[in-house]
């Protein structure tokens, strides 16, 4: 038999933000395999911009034709393995066409 909890509004409310800001530091903090030295942390625009060494036009096209980003609030960033793994594939795909 289940047993019925009532819980007070505030309760309830306080629950939910921790849970939620919890979630959020899970989302957006190194994981193991990044704190061993892995490019998993985010990037902007400027600085994937300047590891691919191209310029803020040319990611900007490169965005619109797929490569990979992320939101956070009004911003984008980028994943440093996400990006090298499309243009890998991306070019891979373009000699076999």
């Amino acid at each position: 038999m289940t047993k019925l909890v009532v819980i007070e509004f505030d309760e309830l409310k306080n629950f939910t933000r921790q849970v939620i800001q919890e979630e959020f530091k899970n989302a957006f903090s190194p994981k193991a395999d990044q704190m061993s030295g892995g490019d998993e942390r985010l990037l902007s625009r400027a600085q994937m911009a300047k590891e691919l060494d191209i310029s803020l036009v040319t990611l900007n096209q490169w965005q619109k034709d797929g490569l990979p980003y992320r939101r956070l609030h009004r911003r984008l960033y980028f994943v440093k393995s996400e990006v090298l793994n499309y243009m890998y594939s991306n070019n891979k795909s373009k000699k076999k066409g």
